[in-house]
């Protein structure tokens, strides 16, 4: 056990990653010695920042905790503490489950663990953190919260309204990442088109992001969780001008049939979201759409399963996730529809929509090979330089291969790749 070293581990999506990477930049200041997503923690204090979206999540979640209860039992471990998703929902009833944690704080109210710490929060470092991604990018929070009240989605309950952070501290953040060395930013928030609305009374996704492209140094951004309602359409245009603006979106769109988008309470028709693709791969020719969809949300029948199969077949996602709908207390589908759909009917499902998205993307990827790529290189692996293109998210998407064969090539920069070969989801290439 290491005296004045905390651990952090991180659960769940990119927005608690970056709760964590402040959290750390706060304690370092204040003289500890942080590791991140340690394989084998040592640190006298252990904070766990969780996740609360899914039963899986919750699950993981929950194994984790008991796992650091049981090394502070036995003596490897001084003081455990709890943060995040999880924490925020469920505060009161894990206190008196897991007395063990020395303390459960909420995703908001994390700055008092630094107080009992005996430490202080240092305003000054409010849009610092410490990166714990590959130095050459970070994600970029621009909002927490959502007003969206989607029937099966428990994130509103957990985060609360959405809150839109000011544009100049989002620009003054930037800034002070490219001085770090960040050259690609992901965007990310719980419902990014809806930026700006509840301070400056209009959406403003278009202006930050072109903002945003004029700060030297800043090579990629790239968009995540944008909502297919009310879309800003001036976006498309802001991608279109700004090379530095990748032609990627994640957009949840979730299913297609009008059964469904309404007992879902997603305020979109099936007409409008194919209007919506055929308008973004128009305005922005070349975009690489990522999506997620959702089956076996109660109420959906084997012909609204069809049309969302219609649907993958037709529109051809470059990107697609999809996960089976999961009840989650006190959202709208819990309290007023049954979940009645077998689980094996929902796995079968999603089986088989993964099936088809898996041979899509095998053929998009196959008529990726001949054509030359601008990639960023972000680690080794193997006998392998492991890249991305602009349509690749970290963690998420496809990566580039390109074999070491004598020549150096530096992590975080830039190299023109020809496609060689490709795989349903890998690409492999050479240095052009």
């Amino acid at each position: 056990m290491k005296r004045n070293s905390v651990d952090i581990i991180t659960l769940g999506c990119s927005k608690n990653l970056v709760d964590s990477e402040k959290l750390i930049k706060q304690l370092e200041a204040n003289g500890y010695k942080v590791t991140h997503d340690s394989d084998n923690p040592q640190g006298e204090i252990a904070v766990i920042n969780t996740c609360g979206f899914i039963g899986d999540a919750k699950e993981e979640s929950i194994n984790m905790i008991l796992e650091f209860c049981q090394a502070k039992e036995e003596g490897k471990l001084k003081k455990l503490y709890v943060m995040g998703c999880l924490s925020e929902r469920y505060l009161k009833e894990l206190a008196v489950e897991i007395p063990q944690v020395d303390k459960f704080y909420g995703k908001f109210n994390w700055k008092e663990l630094l107080e009992d710490l005996g430490k202080t929060y240092k305003k000054e470092l409010a849009v610092e953190r410490t990166i714990t991604t590959p130095k050459h990018y970070a994600y970029l929070k621009i909002s927490e919260g959502c007003d969206r009240k989607c029937s099966y989605c428990a994130i509103p309950i957990i985060t609360g309204n959405h809150i839109s952070r000011p544009m100049e501290e989002i620009l003054d953040e930037v800034r002070e990442l490219v001085s770090e060395g960040v050259k690609e930013f992901q965007v990310i928030a719980q419902e990014l088109t809806y930026y700006g609305v509840d301070i400056y009374k209009n959406q403003k996704l278009p202006e930050l992001i072109e903002k945003m492209a004029q700060i030297e140094g800043v090579e990629w951004i790239r968009l995540h969780y944008a909502y297919p309602s009310h879309f800003p359409l001036d976006l498309l245009r802001v991608m279109r001008e700004n090379d530095n603006v990748c032609k990627y979106l994640d957009i949840a769109l979730q299913h297609i049939s009008d059964n469904m988008l309404t007992k879902m309470r997603r305020h979109v028709t099936k007409k409008e979201t194919y209007e919506l693709i055929e308008n973004l791969r128009k305005e922005v020719p070349g975009i690489h759409i990522r999506t997620t969809l959702m089956v076996g949300h109660p109420g959906e029948g084997e012909l609204d399963f069809e049309e969302l199969k219609e649907f993958i077949r037709k529109v051809r996602f470059d990107r697609m996730g999809a996960f089976a709908y999961s009840e989650e207390e006190g959202t709208f589908a819990a309290k007023e529809y049954e979940d009645a759909i077998p689980h094996e009917v929902k796995q079968k499902r999603l089986d088989e929509i993964m099936d088809m998205q898996q041979t899509i993307s095998a053929e998009l990827s196959e008529a990726k090979v001949g054509k030359t790529f601008k990639v960023i290189i972000d680690r080794i692996e193997g006998e392998y330089y492991i890249g991305r293109t602009e349509f690749d998210s970290p963690e998420v998407d496809p990566e580039v291969l390109i074999k070491m064969n004598g020549e150096e090539l530096n992590i975080g920069d830039f190299y023109n790749v020809e496609i060689t070969d490709s795989e349903d989801y890998d690409l492999y290439g050479v240095i052009k």
